[in-house]
């Protein structure tokens, strides 16, 4: 079994390339262009790296131009095909939209024309994992949680292009009989982030001795709230759903229970026994184009037998205690 996995030196792109090295034989061959926040030092890092890396081939590509000919034969033939790759950090897509449309709409339309020649030529594609996001679908009201098929709403143009590259994924299935699924999940965090993330940026402040800007309601009382999930729980999911999910479909990977920012920060604090400097700050005002609440349905995958091997409360506090021997990854 070979498994193209777009964006492998990225941060959920190297648990997932992880997860397959460990509880598989695949070979993996990784596709990203290596700008921005990606890093192989992520791979080399990684538990018994030396053992499996001959299993992992890499190729430099930027998926903004089309997979040619000279690319396809440095890729091979694959069974299954999990695209990762992407631009993601909301702020900067306010900043730079048309970055993100090329990165997420463009990049996506490339690869899904890669897929259907894979498709026809060989035969031999048996899912294609089009990685999506819960932001897709708008802020959440109170005691609102979003099923897979619910309708987009995005909030920002990170949120926009990646609805964009869902749709395009939606219609290769039904033009081209793609057997892609897609996937929405929730705020991924873990080892190897970049600090410009929420988790990782908090422990940084903290170690410092810093003020944590944690993002509330326009009368400073109420934090905003995620479904955070550690990425070897999604990797696991991914996994899970390459074996048994349904080509057509929408699946939804979420957070075993939904945590407010300022409970975050508090827990970080404590794990780390230092003081919490934290204000709250109206989120409209001082980050236009963000979500207070974010929340979606996991009944779906439950209820096909899946469960989270990881708990929330001890992958986070294991991420800190990491963070805290790897202070290179939090940028001190």
């Amino acid at each position: 079994m070979r498994v193209l996995l777009t964006g492998l030196a990225g941060f959920i792109g190297h648990h997932v390339g992880e997860a397959i090295l460990k509880s598989t034989d695949w070979e993996i061959v990784g596709l990203d262009r290596l700008d921005g926040t990606s890093t192989q030092h992520r791979l080399t890092e990684i538990e018994d790296w030396e053992k499996h890396k001959h299993r992992v081939r890499f190729v430099w590509h930027d998926l903004k131009a089309e997979l040619n000919g000279y690319v396809q034969d440095k890729i091979g033939p694959v069974d299954h095909i999990v695209h990762l790759a992407a631009s993601t950090h909301v702020d900067r897509s306010i900043l730079h939209p048309m970055e993100f449309v090329m990165d997420n709409v463009v990049g996506t339309c490339n690869l899904l024309q890669y897929a259907v020649v894979q498709q026809t030529l060989r035969g031999r594609l048996r899912k294609l994992v089009y990685f999506s996001t819960d932001e897709v679908f708008g802020p959440a009201p109170a005691q609102t949680r979003y099923s897979e098929w619910d309708r987009y709403r995005s909030g920002n143009p990170y949120a926009a292009s990646k609805a964009g590259g869902e749709e395009l994924a939606v219609a290769f299935h039904n033009t081209y009989r793609l057997p892609v699924l897609i996937t929405h999940t929730m705020n991924v965090f873990g080892e190897r982030q970049h600090h410009e993330k929420f988790i990782p940026n908090t422990i940084q402040k903290v170690l410092k001795g810093e003020k944590v800007i944690v993002h509330a309601d326009q009368t400073c009382t109420q934090p905003g709230s995620r479904y955070y999930i550690h990425a070897r729980n999604v990797a696991a999911a991914v996994l899970f759903l390459l074996e048994h999910g349904t080509a057509g479909e929408k699946y939804n990977i979420v957070g075993e229970r939904e945590v407010n920012n300022l409970e975050l920060a508090e827990f970080v604090a404590k794990t780390l026994d230092k003081r919490l400097h934290c204000e709250l700050v109206d989120f409209h005002s001082s980050r236009p184009g963000h979500d207070l609440r974010y929340a979606l349905d996991g009944q779906k995958l439950q209820a096909m037998g899946f469960e989270y091997p990881k708990g929330f409360e001890e992958s986070l506090a294991k991420v800190i205690r990491w963070s805290v021997d790897h202070p290179y990854w939090l940028g001190m």
